[in-house]
């Protein structure tokens, strides 16, 4: 059985499901190597434009299994903390690989996002949350720090430190109500609507120009990461300056603003 499934429910656009409902699509290793390979696969896949990811089942995902974590080859000779280490990498490599994909990655939260399934919620770009979705920073539950792949850095920088703050301290549930209402997502639809309603998303953001979508999310994560806004924008000029200046997108969308049409972009 995959634990991972990779389709395209509409033109352009790539879904990747992790497929281990029976444990929550939590992040065993046997999941998580998989989940790496198929994003940078994807991700070099120059006819997918935006990614969905989402968890087949009631959960999204429900962080570390604790039951059966599995094993591999490179814990092979070391010793327990060596092998923390070890997968601690090989989870943080998966966070990486979102934010690295050129294409945007909506998170379809479909249910539960507990633990590191809350860290890989909050690496996507955008994410939208079924009815039935909630959060759980877990790790302060179970003696250990909330802040694991990138919570920490991620979540005050979308909701403000207090709210973030009182979230990993306290351990807490947060609903998809709650999640939209501070900006932990952008929308809270019905399970039934959640494919339909990040698909159309995608197909808007896929008719866009590939260099300029692509540029923009490169230029939203260094703006979160920039140490300070004049250089930033020094960046964002320049990325401005290179669209316009290599492709005829600008021509392209004041002509067919004056014919009255969709554009259609090349590049």
């Amino acid at each position: 059985m995959s634990f991972i499934q990779v389709d395209k429910p509409r033109p352009h656009v790539t879904r990747i499901t992790l497929n281990r409902p029976e444990r929550m699509n939590a992040m065993a290793f046997d999941v998580m190597v998989p989940l790496k390979e198929a994003l940078e696969e994807v991700g070099f896949d120059n006819d997918t434009r935006v990614v969905i990811l989402t968890g087949a089942g009631e959960g999204f995902c429900s962080g570390a299994d604790l039951e059966d974590p599995g094993y591999l080859s490179i814990f092979d000779g070391l010793t327990m903390p060596g092998i923390a280490r070890r997968a601690m990498r090989v989870l943080d490599d998966v966070i990486k690989a979102i934010h690295d994909m050129p294409q945007p990655v909506i998170g379809a939260i479909n249910g539960a996002a507990i633990g590191g399934g809350f860290c890989l919620a909050m690496a996507t770009d955008i994410r939208i949350a079924s009815e039935r979705a909630y959060f759980r920073a877990a790790g302060i539950n179970n003696g250990l720090t909330a802040a694991e792949l990138g919570l920490s850095y991620m979540l005050p920088r979308a909701i403000g430190s207090s709210r973030a703050f009182e979230i990993m301290l306290s351990g807490r549930d947060v609903s998809a109500e709650e999640a939209d209402r501070i900006g932990l997502v952008s929308r809270v639809v019905s399970p039934e609507a959640l494919l339909d309603e990040c698909c159309q998303l995608a197909e808007r953001i896929s008719g866009f120009s590939q260099l300029g979508v692509e540029m923009t999310k490169q230029l939203m994560w260094a703006g979160l990461e920039a140490g300070s806004q004049q250089s930033h924008m020094h960046y964002e000029g320049h990325a401005q300056l290179f669209v316009r200046m290599t492709t005829q997108n600008f021509e392209e969308a004041i002509k067919a603003r004056k014919d009255k049409r969709s554009p259609v972009f090349k590049d």
